[in-house]
């Protein structure tokens, strides 16, 4: 059976085509407001952006399912988890103040903010998942114990995932940083001959896992993998290209353990569930870094389903058939039809999430798009 995907396209040409109105047209016609219940706690899972990111979902837009949450009968509330990394979210006080800071605000969005795990990422639940990686799950006390749930997701590339949507929003964005430890099985490797020393790396550390120490060849970085959580935020940070990954045994049981745990997020609310993914400002790295670079394609559209993994198979096609932007990040992959996320980020196996997703029956990959009529 093919899932059903709504998309509303970027185009428009007078004020009944805004994208105000698309997003609420899509909110209907996807029939969310039937899997909310009278005084439903309604999650409304976001990303906040970090500090210097602005290529988050825009408040104004996430106002708009707020209002149809709540004309549905629900109780909103907006919400992610704290960060394992050292960033502008690593505690719910920093985490609160950015995402007001970046517009979402209760004056703009409607709705209450809650930090989903607590101060520190103490406030989770233990979910049953029987996954092939995860007997059981750790999951964001406030996400598991809501009653529905809708996922808004900023599709975008991602260094190690290839990229970010649903799959990826459910999987980190509802996991405490205990949770987000389980899913970083891999571990950086090192290539001492481009280490120029630096230091950025020790610096950004969350796990205070790597140390300066002097070699016959000058100072260089050195990682405890005992120590180490796997983040790869050292990766993002060197400047000299020096720590790297095993892409070929590494990242296929990261994006594993990542599906696992999107499986895990929605356990009980299977059928309570709904996803929008924003085809905008599709830039090649995820809204954890603290810039956004040029988008790798122009703007697609916006997408509505029940299904994560479907929603994302779509969004991942609307992305390939687009011709690849040559001034962004972009480095192949130019031509419609080809994988602008292969293009990006060249060892990564981004369609692995989709196919792992079906494979533990977290969604289906096969769909039909339904266009809003204008």
């Amino acid at each position: 059976m093919l899932e059903k995907v709504y998309f509303a396209r970027m185009r428009a040409r007078d004020p009944g085509q805004n994208t105000i109105t698309k997003i609420q047209r899509l909110f209907d016609e996807a029939e969310f407001p039937g899997i909310i219940g009278m005084g439903d706690l309604t999650a409304i899972k976001l990303h906040f952006g970090e500090w210097g990111n602005e290529s988050y979902i825009n408040p104004v837009y996430v106002r708009q399912v707020v209002d149809r949450v709540r004309q549905a009968g629900g109780k909103p509330f907006l919400t992610d988890s704290n960060t394992l990394y050292r960033g502008s979210r690593s505690n719910a006080v920093d985490h609160l103040r950015i995402a007001i800071e970046h517009g979402f605000a209760y004056a703009v969005v409607g709705a209450p903010l809650i930090i989903a795990d607590g101060v520190r990422g103490g406030n989770r639940r233990t979910v049953e998942a029987g996954t092939p990686h995860f007997p059981n799950v750790t999951i964001s006390g406030d996400i598991a114990d809501s009653d529905a749930m809708i996922v808004l997701s900023h599709f975008k590339g991602h260094d190690t995932a290839g990229f970010g949507g649903a799959i990826k929003n459910l999987a980190m964005g509802c996991a405490p940083p205990a949770g987000k430890q389980a899913q970083h099985s891999a571990r950086p490797i090192q290539i001492a001959a481009h280490c120029t020393g630096c230091g950025k790396c020790v610096s950004i550390c969350p796990g205070d896992a790597i140390s300066l120490v002097m070699t016959p060849e000058g100072k260089k970085s050195r990682i405890n993998h005992r120590r180490c959580v796997g983040c790869f935020e050292c990766m993002k940070a060197c400047p000299s290209y020096a720590i790297d990954v095993n892409w070929e045994t590494e990242i296929p049981e990261f994006i594993e353990r990542m599906v696992e745990y999107a499986y895990g997020a929605v356990k009980g609310k299977e059928k309570k569930t709904g996803y929008m993914n924003f085809l905008l400002r599709i830039t090649p790295d995820c809204d954890c870094v603290p810039w956004s670079d040029v988008s790798i394609v122009p703007d697609i559209g916006i997408l509505a389903s029940f299904d994560p993994v479907a929603i994302d198979a779509a969004s991942y096609d609307l992305v390939n058939a687009e011709e690849g932007n040559r001034t962004s990040h972009l480095h192949g992959n130019f031509g419609k039809g080809q994988d602008k996320f292969k293009g990006v980020w060249n060892n990564s196996d981004s369609y692995r999430q989709i196919q792992y997703g079906e494979e533990i029956g977290l969604g289906n990959s096969r769909y039909t798009l339904v266009p809003l009529v204008e």
